[in-house]
């Protein structure tokens, strides 16, 4: 239990966090009509 706390939760939050990063930084290069809502209907 140890080691899941030490090694495995802060790299776990370090890969949440990086692939949070990557879809931030992937919706500058999507085209314009990509950022808006999808439409209803």
């Amino acid at each position: 239990m140890n080691f899941i706390r030490s090694t495995v939760l802060p790299a776990l939050i370090v890969a949440l966090f990086g692939v949070a990063l990557v879809a931030v930084t992937a919706r500058i290069w999507l085209p314009g009509d990509m950022l808006a809502p999808a439409p209803i209907g």
